[in-house]
């Protein structure tokens, strides 16, 4: 049994598109709030932070309803073609209010901006579920990590490419001294990428037939099922699996809480504890970000061999390890040490180490036809914790001290692997195959 690597490449462009939009709202929406419509830092925060809070309550919900959708086109298909039109149509409307504002500083303009902006970011939230959840529907259940690794990888793709474009586009030669700066080209840009990506999906993965095939599989490997089956014939979910499911989703949590907490508040921190000038604080995140992404890989083979509870435990490890590393510089080193460089190497493969292997191991005790209901589930505790972490951290910062930073992340990783030996389901077993000759299939 082997992985169809062109095909999960394809699963991922769907996943692609949507990290691209991200990096886009992250970057440029900000920009307009604070340079064009004049608004304070905490309006503009609160503003930013209706992305989160959306998804709190959207992701799981439509996962859920993609569950029990039944087209002609399958279960996914529709929401991602459907969420992704919507959202490219209103994407138009917010660089065209920015340019509008800043000829006329009509406070409608502000007003349309920010409802136009609150429906993009509900009609995101209706298939980013739904376009995760597609490659476990397509995937057998022991290949899942591998394959999740395609899929974060694919996603990095779309965050570089935009950082690409927009370091052309947007370079200090080309916006010095200008006193607006349009970025109706970015827009477009992404756009083009979100439309191409997903008719390139959709013309390529025919979903209902692959969805046929991976459970034909599982019909044939009883083994990798976790659910049961009553005296009246109806699947439920044992309580040892809804034990691990509560530890994991816990352990999600917990990890976020610590990770979400250093990589945002880490480039204030570097200025204020070690005198860093931004660009060496922003290249440890970048660092990282890259060895993640390499290790994206290997860490899926990685899993596929040993186990994906004892990979996420040993990322687990490593990361508390590291940021307990970050507190030892705090307290021993007053300025830039290049020491932090190699810390965040060792981020960026414990964060890949855990990230690759979370998401499979939870759709992996879902039964049968809920891989969405589970996915929605994933990111309700991962986006709750990307919620409460950055007040909750913020408040040490400033009323304890910045010395806490290193410290929080690293309890909180730590508790994380207190809550992973608790989980005893949603480990892939790698299977030996049944002849010698099996070794050397491989699929194309």
């Amino acid at each position: 049994m082997k992985l169809n690597y062109k095909r999960t490449f394809l699963v991922g462009l769907a996943f692609m598109s949507i990290c691209m939009f991200w990096q886009l709202y992250d970057s440029i929406i900000p920009l307009i709030l604070k340079n064009t419509f004049q608004l304070n830092d905490t309006l503009s925060g609160v503003i930013m932070a209706l992305d989160n809070v959306i998804a709190l309550f959207l992701l799981p919900m439509f996962g859920n309803i993609s569950d029990k959708c039944n087209s002609k086109i399958g279960k996914r298909m529709p929401f991602i073609i459907g969420g992704t039109a919507v959202s490219v149509v209103l994407m138009t409307f917010l660089p065209l209010f920015d340019n509008m504002y800043f000829e006329n500083n009509n406070q409608l303009i502000l007003i349309m901006f920010i409802v136009v902006l609150a429906v993009l970011l509900i009609s995101m939230g209706t298939y980013r579920s739904p376009a995760v959840a597609l490659m476990p529907d397509i995937t057998p259940k022991p290949l899942r990590s591998k394959a999740n690794a395609i899929i974060n990888l694919m996603g990095a793709v779309g965050g570089i490419l935009y950082l690409i474009v927009t370091s052309i586009l947007y370079s200090t030669a080309r916006t010095a001294g200008l006193a607006h700066v349009n970025y109706q080209i970015i827009f477009v840009i992404v756009q083009v990428v979100m439309i191409v990506s997903i008719v390139v999906l959709y013309l390529t993965i025919k979903e209902p037939k692959l969805t046929a095939e991976c459970m034909e599989y599982e019909k044939a490997h009883p083994e990798d099922n976790l659910e049961e089956v009553d005296d009246e014939g109806k699947a439920f979910t044992p309580k040892p699996v809804k034990r691990s499911l509560a530890f994991i989703l816990m352990s999600i949590a917990l990890w976020f809480a610590g990770y979400n907490a250093v990589t945002t508040a880490f480039s204030k921190y570097a200025q204020v504890v070690w005198n860093m000038s931004l660009g060496s604080a922003s290249t440890c995140v970048m660092i990282a970000t890259a060895v993640a992404i390499v290790s994206y890989i290997p860490i899926g083979e990685l899993a596929s061999r040993i186990g994906r509870k004892k990979t996420i435990i040993a990322g687990c490890i490593l990361l508390s390890a590291c940021f307990a590393g970050g507190a030892i510089i705090t307290f021993t080193v007053h300025s830039f040490t290049p020491v932090l460089y190699v810390i965040f190497d060792f981020v960026g493969i414990a964060w890949a180490a855990i990230n690759v292997n979370s998401l499979p191991m939870v759709v992996e005790m879902c039964k049968g036809g809920e891989i969405g209901k589970y996915t929605g589930m994933y990111y309700t505790f991962s986006m709750a914790a990307q919620i409460v972490t950055p007040i909750l951290s913020g408040a040490l910062l400033q009323y304890v001290g910045y010395w806490t930073l290193f410290p929080y992340g690293a309890i909180f990783v730590a508790l994380s692997v207190v809550t992973m030996t608790q989980v005893k389901h949603g480990d892939n077993k790698p299977r030996k195959p049944k002849s010698k000759l099996e070794m050397y299939d491989v699929e194309d």
